[in-house]
């Protein structure tokens, strides 16, 4: 299929000036390509292909951008807004897409006005965009239909099961409090990134069975008759077309809100939702449009399989069919395999995970263990809580987590794990830099905000024996929150040759030794590897040993005191933020013990936002490569004694790219 109507869309102007009846066309073009560039490229595949014909619509209906009066669109989750970016003057960038330089995957106001917050996490859109509703109208430029009929209007895209997000439960129930125009969007595709859980998730299932696309009409005065708040309706019932009314719902969940629901509708039927959007654009009052999609839209493979095809790796399209691009052997699938086989010897393990089983790698386990591992939904804090009433019953429980979601679930950590003294277990993959998700989703603070914690227990893996081995120890850990973090990356198998030690806590392991050593790396998880590779780019200039940590809290202290006490330079490394990582743990608890920090450098991901690109890329703009570690250790040994280890520090950083903006 040629691409013929897709490049001459510069922005919704444009898209404005077609025919309705080029609108299926243009959907085609879309979905081709980014089916097309995904395949290359990998990134959100099926959330994007399901939202192309609700995504023309609205844009084709509303007047959004960041022109004065503009309308609002916010997005949740991030990931469905591949079609805006197209819409809105972004096709050259697609090309690029999740590269450096190049398309976001997520909205980012830096690349474009059109977007008006990088979001990446779910739950948050219904709250911002009450934020900017009621902004709007303090500022004067809301909508209003008598004093302001050309003011912006507010609409948030919801999908991929978010809106069960207590985040968004919350948002909701400030929505309906408002006095103006508020569009709640329910992108409903029946999917989370898995199937979704929970009570509301079956709820809407059987609205999608019983309500889809009914033909039968009720007159008003008997759906006003039946409904609660009946002067709200009975008044949209005079002020909204034919279409909008038979398309009210009766006594919906969203009711309880205040706000008034609209569907659910064909969210693939772009007249009609055309007609309803062009109905219900100027109520003044909040209102959720209930849009029944399919999630992979428009790809035998993709629908048949959405939770693969969700966020894949590049693949091949073979016919009706698609073939994933092999890789090496991933963390995750690590993880799941070490679980399996933990679960088997202690029967009093129990996991969960929360919407994120094949990310995590849990649905390796769900299968053989169904009444000892749940997936929860999109709600960490919630998930965290369940863990914390689980261990309190005197089960050994794991959460599964991908690190930049943790913080989601802090205060339940906090209040419900740590502070009472309970035995949580925390997996957190996708720690430090993460590809191609770029700044939404790097784990850069997992340690600074589990540290705090009294009697936790901070680990790392830096391959998948020393994963297993980390796990083992976890499990019989009993005094309080424990966590393990690894990479969104291929385990490495320098040292598959070797027996991995079990873990003792706050103890590290020693990789290369030397008698008379000129300087020790103290390497963090899958830093030690790049260490190991940094001393081989030294070509023995320099006797250097290397350690990987194992620990961050506790610090293997007697391992420091010996290297300073010699008068050997320490340098830290770790895929975290150098702000209170683990850098800053050897640094304190040296200055705890009166040990010498002139001779401790710290190495870690700089206090600036590193942007969507490849983990190896990453890596080496942040100054973690090994070449980077290298150029450390030569700049240590040859400074003169008198400078100070910040400016060693900075001299090697400011070598580094920093981001274009």
């Amino acid at each position: 299929m040629d691409v013929n109507i897709l490049p001459t869309i510069k922005s919704p102007t444009d898209l404005k000036a077609l025919p309705i009846d080029k609108l299926p066309e243009l959907a085609r073009e879309i979905r081709k390509a980014i089916c097309d560039q995904v395949s290359q490229s990998g990134g959100h595949l099926a959330p994007n292909l399901g939202v192309v014909d609700l995504m023309i619509a609205l844009h084709y209906v509303f007047d959004i951008g960041p022109q004065e009066n503009g309308d609002r669109l916010l997005f949740d989750v991030g990931h469905q807004c591949y079609t805006h970016k197209l819409l809105t003057g972004r096709y050259g960038m697609l090309p690029r897409l999740r590269q450096r330089n190049g398309m976001s995957g997520f909205p980012d106001p830096r690349e474009s006005d059109y977007d008006l917050f990088s979001v990446g996490h779910a739950g948050s859109a219904v709250s911002t965009a009450v934020g900017l509703a009621r902004g709007d109208q303090l500022t004067g430029e809301g909508f209003d239909p008598e004093k302001n009929p050309d003011g912006r209007r507010t609409i948030a895209l919801v999908g991929d099961a978010s809106i069960v997000n207590g985040l968004a439960m919350e948002g909701l129930n400030n929505a309906g409090t408002l006095k103006r125009q508020f569009l709640v969007v329910l992108n409903d595709n029946g999917m989370s990134i898995a199937k979704p859980q929970g009570a509301v998730a079956g709820y809407f299932d059987r609205v999608r069975v019983s309500q889809t696309y009914r033909k039968a009409k009720r007159a008003a005065k008997d759906v006003v008759s039946q409904l609660p708040g009946s002067s709200i309706i009975g008044e949209m019932y005079h002020r909204l077309g034919e279409i909008a009314k038979d398309a009210i719902a009766e006594d919906t969940w969203f009711e309880k809100f205040g706000l008034i629901t609209v569907g659910p509708v064909d969210g693939h039927d772009m007249r009609s939702l055309i007609s309803i959007l062009l109905e219900i654009k100027d109520f003044d009052h909040p209102l959720v449009l209930h849009a029944h999609t399919t999630k992979g839209k428009g790809y035998e493979f993709a629908e048949g399989d959405a939770t693969t095809f969700h966020s894949p790796k590049p693949f091949t399209v073979r016919g009706c069919t698609a073939v994933l691009k092999s890789g090496g052997r991933s963390f995750t699938s690590a993880f799941g395999d070490a679980m399996k086989e933990l679960m088997q010897e202690d029967e009093k393990i129990v996991a969960c995970t929360a919407a994120m089983p094949h990310g995590t790698g849990l649905s390796k386990v769900m299968p053989e263990f169904p009444d000892r591992t749940w997936d929860t939904g999109i709600c960490e804090s919630h998930a965290m809580d369940m863990m914390a009433g689980m261990a309190k019953s005197g089960l050994k429980p794991f959460f599964a987590v991908y690190s930049t979601f943790v913080q989601r679930a802090f205060d339940q950590a906090f209040q419900e794990v740590a502070l009472q003294g309970l035995p949580v277990r925390l997996c957190l993959d996708r720690a430090g830099l993460v590809g191609g998700d770029g700044a939404v989703h790097h784990g850069f603070c997992d340690i600074s905000i589990l540290r705090v914690f009294p009697n936790a227990v901070l680990l790392a893996a830096m391959d998948e024996p020393s994963l297993k081995q980390s796990l083992r120890f976890m499990r019989d850990y009993n005094e309080g929150l424990s966590c393990v973090r690894y990479p969104r990356d291929s385990v490495n198998e320098m040292f598959a040759d070797q027996e991995c030690p079990p873990f003792e806590m706050g103890k590290a392991r020693p990789l290369l030794e030397h008698e008379n050593a000129d300087a020790a790396i103290l390497a963090y998880g899958t830093c030690s590897i790049a260490a190991m590779e940094a001393v081989e780019l030294l070509n023995n200039e320099y006797k250097v040993n290397v350690y990987d940590a194992r620990f961050a809290k506790p610090v293997d202290i007697d391992l420091i005191r010996s290297l300073i006490e010699r008068r050997i330079p320490v340098i830290t490394v770790e895929d975290h933020g150098v702000v209170s990582g683990f850098g800053s743990c050897v640094l304190e608890a040296c200055n705890d013990h009166n040990l010498d920090t002139r001779l401790l450098t710290r190495m870690g991901i700089p206090c600036q936002w590193i942007y969507q690109g490849s983990r190896p890329g990453q890596l080496e703009e942040a100054g973690l490569d090994p070449a980077n570690i290298a150029r450390t250790v030569r700049n240590v040994l040859d400074k003169d004694d008198t400078t100070p280890v910040v400016e060693v520090v900075q001299a090697v950083q400011q070598e580094v790219k920093t981001p274009v903006q």
